[in-house]
């Protein structure tokens, strides 16, 4: 599994919005600046997001989007599952019987991607939050949040 552009914005986008949420909505443009990107390109992927039940739109002046649920209940997993990441590394192949190196390997193939998946869905936005946090107190960064 290769994280690819669309699953790096959008953790960076949830992450950002982790953070806003004593503050309310937060427009696309805000996201775009702090983080770093694209505006364009994140209001898409925020769609994508929002159609997942990761995020909600607010309209209105004071509108944007903010999480739909505790940083706690969103996995790594949904956020690239939402964007379209794959997260299936085995080819559609399924060795026979006189094939028995190949089946050895998708065997082991399969076991590994099963535990990928199991930790992608067992780590929280949360604990992604917590991680960044604790790399920036480290690095002695001030509370200045760019994934």
């Amino acid at each position: 599994m290769k994280l690819t552009t669309r699953g790096h914005y959008s953790v960076k986008a949830l992450l950002d919005l982790s953070l806003q949420q004593d503050i309310g909505p937060a427009s696309v443009n805000a996201i775009a600046q702090r983080q770093q990107l694209p505006a364009a390109y994140l209001e898409k992927l925020l769609i994508e997001l929002r159609r997942a039940g990761l995020v909600k739109s607010i309209r209105g002046s004071q509108g944007g989007y903010q999480l739909a649920r505790s940083p706690a209940k969103i996995s790594l997993g949904q956020i690239l599952e939402a964007v379209g990441e794959t997260i299936d590394p085995l080819p559609r192949h399924h060795p026979t019987a006189e094939q028995i190196e190949d089946w050895v390997t998708f065997s082991l193939w399969k076991r590994l991607h099963q535990k990928l998946k199991e930790a992608l869905y067992g780590i929280s936005l949360e604990d992604l939050y917590y991680d960044a946090r604790s790399w920036q107190a480290a690095q002695g960064e001030e509370v200045n949040f760019v994934v």
